[in-house]
């Protein structure tokens, strides 16, 4: 008994079989296609998986406190330095919200009490180094500020400032503004990335702590 010859099936769009190399051609396509979207889904799933790391790293990392651990103990540090030195040391009040970055005794001709602020919210901009200079004057602020010079005086507090314009704060470690004032045998520099307005406000809050430094309380 003799089989009937299988014909190959007509494809509706052709109206006709496919010839062998139109089948090759097709079958070359689906597996193109099949890699594709295989190489889109493992794209996706190393973007979703990216993120969640992001996520992760978000949540588990602390962020700043003004009251937490990390915070530094301002009067604590103003202490060690005053009995470092016997002598007084500037302790401000930083304004509400704010925290204190670092309190240190930097060592130097002159030796300095830096002090570094910053306003506390995630969305806030700027900082400012208050600092005591000992046994300086205002030469010495040409240092931190990259050799500028004042060019004038304001009044806040009943005390009278120098103030410093900084030209090119990109190349002064992004300091923009600044205000000194020898107090006693020390100089007071207040420099930062505030601005006018910011600097000057941080000087208004802690203007009572540098009289009482100058009285000797």
């Amino acid at each position: 008994m003799s089989r009937t010859p299988k014909h190959a099936p007509v494809v509706a769009e052709l109206g006709r079989p496919e010839t062998a190399q139109e089948t090759a051609d097709r079958k070359a396509a689906s597996s193109a296609a099949y890699r594709s979207s295989q190489t889109f889904r493992g794209l996706i799933a190393a973007l979703i998986a990216t993120v969640g790391v992001v996520l992760l790293i978000v949540l588990i990392v602390p962020r700043g406190d003004f009251t937490g651990s990390n915070a530094v103990d301002l009067p604590a540090a103003a202490k060690n330095a005053q009995s470092t030195l016997n002598r007084p040391v500037l302790l401000p009040t930083p304004p509400n919200n704010w925290r204190v970055n670092k309190a240190v005794l930097i060592d130097g001709k002159p030796v300095v009490w830096d002090i570094t602020v910053a306003p506390q919210a995630d969305d806030a901009r700027g900082y400012a180094h208050v600092a005591q200079a000992f046994d300086a004057d205002a030469d010495w602020a040409a240092t931190p500020l990259r050799g500028t010079s004042s060019k004038g005086t304001v009044k806040i507090g009943g005390r009278s400032w120098d103030e410093y314009v900084i030209p090119n704060p990109d190349s002064a470690a992004n300091i923009n503004y600044a205000l000194g004032a020898q107090v006693g045998k020390d100089y007071v520099l207040v420099y930062g990335a505030l601005g006018k307005a910011g600097t000057a406000e941080l000087v208004a809050k802690i203007s009572p702590q540098i009289d009482q430094l100058e009285s000797g309380r």
